[in-house]
């Protein structure tokens, strides 16, 4: 029990924003949401709260950890508090909205992790994103990679650089080496550290045969500028079907994402699996320098709709407001407000109306208030000057 001296205390990584932080986070989210708007994204606002099946299908153990859970007191079943929003709105494409055209989804709001995560350890991050369902080919992985930096630069992040890879191409290599599910989780593991020396263990260990060993091993060697791409397709020159495609398809994105965003550095990674255990296709995430942990992120996950009874294609980024706001470069200094009196005046009453049409925020005086208008924190109030209700100087 918290003593009374306590009770104002928050739980650790929770915390509120006071007006300083409030108003530049608002000021983000209307520009992104607007943003989003203009390329014809729709927005959807799925609930706090739903059973748990729902909000975990086809995510991973990994959201299954940052996951609240509680007891629904009508049903007695298991209710989850959302972690990420994802997985929510593709519901809504699969089961709501049920279209058979390409549908463009975009959405805000809080979501609530059990531990602390990302820049400041907070646990409650304001994620904001956008999906497009129904379209399986490199223009709509490039179109929600373009909208992602879009997002930032709104946002005034600059000097941002993008990491790409393709889960395609290790889930084949992995199929093509004959290698089980608990064999698949161990080699994920080692190639997220790139752990050369494990990996060599590894594949003598389960008697890869030799070519197979040359690919997966290649794959912790394939990562710098856009001339991996080549490097990658004479290395993996004789890998199959399935993988070749994933490649190609990773080289196309890479061609046309250039030529849109060709003034962002492009950092390839094969052995890059960000969201490996849900994601299909495309990986990629925005990084800015001297921080190293991802700040936007995104990629294709085809089967996240299954479960809800229709698969569609699916593609999408999300971000945090909270950490997109830390890292933006704008003046989000506010112009402080006017002060007018408490008078029952129309013409007063008119002139605030006015000043609140063009955007100018206006403190109007309660009867009885004891602050001034300093106290308030305003610059300019409004005085009756030659019968006319006037802008001026307030007097410290």
């Amino acid at each position: 029990m918290l003593s009374k001296k306590d009770r104002w205390l928050l739980p650790e990584g929770v915390g509120e924003l006071l007006p300083e932080q409030a108003e530049p986070l608002e000021q983000l989210r209307r520009g992104a949401l607007n943003l989003f708007h203009s390329w014809g994204y729709e927005m959807v606002m799925p609930p706090m709260v739903e059973y748990l099946e729902s909000l975990l299908v086809g995510t991973g153990r990994d959201l299954d950890l940052q996951t609240f859970k509680l007891i629904d007191q009508q049903t007695g079943r298991l209710m989850g508090i959302r972690a990420d929003m994802t997985p929510q709105v593709a519901r809504i494409d699969a089961h709501q909205l049920n279209r058979d055209t390409p549908t463009r989804l975009c959405y805000s709001g809080p979501v609530l992790h059990t531990l602390p995560s990302g820049f400041g350890r907070s646990r409650v991050p304001q994620q904001i994103g956008a999906e497009l369902y129904g379209h399986d080919g490199a223009a709509s992985d490039v179109e929600i990679f373009r909208l992602m930096v879009e997002t930032l630069n709104v946002c005034g992040v600059e000097n941002i650089h993008i990491d790409l890879g393709h889960v395609g191409i290790y889930r084949g290599l992995v199929q093509e080496a004959g290698l089980d599910s608990e064999q698949e989780e161990t080699l994920f593991d080692v190639l997220q550290r790139k752990a050369r020396p494990e990996l060599d263990a590894y594949l003598a260990e389960w008697q890869v045969c030799e070519r197979h060993q040359r690919h997966l091993k290649a794959l912790i060697e394939l990562n710098g500028d856009v001339s991996v791409l080549d490097e990658a397709k004479r290395r993996l020159a004789d890998v199959g079907p399935e993988t070749q495609l994933a490649l190609e398809n990773l080289c196309e994105i890479a061609e046309l994402a250039g030529q849109y965003v060709g003034n962002v550095p492009f950092y390839f990674d094969l052995a890059e699996l960000r969201g490996y255990r849900y994601q299909t296709g495309l990986v990629f995430a925005a990084f800015v320098p001297g921080h190293g942990q991802e700040i936007a992120r995104g990629g294709r996950y085809d089967n996240i709709g299954k479960a809800f009874g229709r698969a569609r294609p699916a593609t999408g980024f999300s971000a945090d407001l909270k950490m997109l706001a830390r890292f933006s470069e704008y003046d989000f200094e506010l112009e402080p407000p006017v002060y007018a009196p408490s008078l029952a005046d129309l013409d007063l009453s008119q002139s605030v109306d006015e000043l609140r049409n063009q955007g100018i925020r206006v403190i109007q005086a309660l009867s009885g208030d004891i602050g001034e208008a300093s106290a308030m924190g305003c610059s300019q109030e409004l005085k009756k000057i030659d019968g006319q209700w006037q802008l001026v100087a307030v007097e410290i």
